[in-house]
């Protein structure tokens, strides 16, 4: 291996809902995830609630009125 070219490694802690879920070899000390397969509904079985609400509202919010009239097709 070339000297000083690899970034430097961890042994990474995996947070969710500041519980330590995991530990990985990543190039950063701490990663923090909202969903990981110990909680996902796929993997576990159970319904689980994921905040996605306002993303609609968000995109129609942005995207309502005037918006495209001022944009000409090339």
């Amino acid at each position: 291996m070339k000297s000083d070219i690899h970034p430097k490694m961890y042994n990474c802690k995996v947070f969710h809902n500041g519980e330590v879920v995991m530990e990985v070899g990543a190039t950063v000390p701490e990663l923090h995830v909202e969903v990981w397969s110990g909680s996902h509904p796929f993997f576990t079985g159970k319904r689980m609630f994921v905040d996605a609400a306002g993303r609609v509202e968000k995109f129609q919010r942005k995207f309502q009125g005037d918006y495209f009239k001022g944009k000409k097709k090339k």
